[in-house]
Parts: structure tokens; sequence; C-alpha cells
């Protein structure tokens, strides 16, 4: 279950708390290669035992401690990951925060360029989409490894590098909260011309299911 987007208004600030928003497939993913590396860690360990009698013995209990880190580290980096945005009168912050780090990113609006939504927009569909023939799930495959390298929907530029933020947050959630920064932010967020055909599409999904 996704965790839910919250608002919290200050005197002079917005904080937007977007959680862990991993898609219950791809946590499955997560744990399949979480136990795949803890058994190919335990293999070592297993063979590496006594690990006191001679080199190769020491060299494979090494490896069988950095394979459990490894696993340890890559999952509780990916289960356990949360983001937030913070908004005041002068920057917006976006704010990632693991077991292990968190990092805070600051950047002034008169440096942020237009928000733009990049979601599904930047996939092209596979040639089998949609074809009764696919019997192998390549699309399917196809939307799984990208949602697993996902690096965020919302995207702005900022000192000519793009700054990819909101994992996980598509269409229908995206279009709310950009109606909420631009309500607190005003004219300091500027929007791509993408998000009015995506504000239109969302209400008339709302008003079709009214």
């Amino acid at each position: 279950m996704q965790d839910k987007i919250t608002y919290h208004w200050g005197d002079r600030h917005l904080q937007i708390v977007l959680g862990n928003r991993i898609a219950p497939r791809i946590k499955a993913l997560y744990w399949g290669e979480f136990v795949l590396t803890l058994g190919m860690a335990t293999v070592f360990l297993m063979q590496s035992l006594p690990m006191l009698t001679d080199v190769i013995h020491f060299v494979s209990g090494i490896g069988a401690a950095f394979l459990y880190a490894l696993a340890a580290y890559r999952f509780l980096s990916r289960m356990m990951y949360r983001e937030e945005l913070w908004l005041d009168d002068e920057y917006m912050m976006v704010v990632s925060t693991t077991p292990f780090k968190r990092k805070v990113s600051k950047y002034s609006w008169d440096g942020i360029g237009p928000l733009h939504y990049a979601g599904k927009l930047m996939k092209t569909d596979h040639p089998l989409k949609g074809q009764c023939y696919d019997y192998f799930g390549f699309e399917t495959q196809e939307q799984l490894i990208q949602n697993i390298h996902d690096e965020g929907n919302l995207y702005f530029n900022y000192e000519g590098f793009a700054v990819r933020f909101a994992r996980g947050v598509y269409s229908w959630h995206a279009e709310e909260m950009v109606r909420i920064m631009k309500l607190f932010a005003g004219n300091n967020l500027r929007l791509a011309p993408e998000w009015k055909q995506l504000m239109q599409q969302t209400s008339y999904d709302m008003e079709g299911e009214a």
C-alpha cells in the first residue's frame, strides 16, 4: 500500500510529505533480489568455514560478509526511502531520506525552470503492446524495469541540469500536488505546457466517474 501524500501548511512554508510510494510488484522484486543475494552470501559463508584454515576460506568469508552488507543496504535503502518537499518564499527543497543518509537539496525560485511531468511520457511503447500474441509479457516487463529505475516523475531544469523528484507520483496525484504547490508559490512556480492537458484530462476523468 502506497503512502498517502500529506500537506502541512506553516506560517510561511508548505511541507509536502510524499512518503514511500513503491508499487507492490516492485516491492516483490526487491524482496526477490534480497533473498537471492542472501542465498549467495550463505553459500560463500558455508564454503569459508572454518575461516582460519587458509587464505581461500578467509577470502570467502570476507566475500560473504560483503554480500550480506550489500543486500541489507540495497534492500533497506529502497524499501524505506522517503521523500519530502519544502516550499517557502525563497526556495524549494527536495528532501530524500533512507536509514543510511538524508539528502537535502535547496533550489532558489529564481533559478528553477518550468516544472515538467515525466511520468510515462518518456517511455516508448513496446512493439508488441496491445497484441494478443504478446505471450511473454514484454510490455509488462518493460514497465517494471522502468519503475525499478524511476528517478522521479516531476522535474525542472536548474543551472543547466535536470532535477527529478516525486518517485511513484503519477498524473492523478501529481495534478493535485501541483495545484497546491501553485496555490502556495504563485508565480514563483512556472508550469510546462503539458500540465494544461494533464489537468484537463484529470478533470474529465473525474467528471466521467461522477
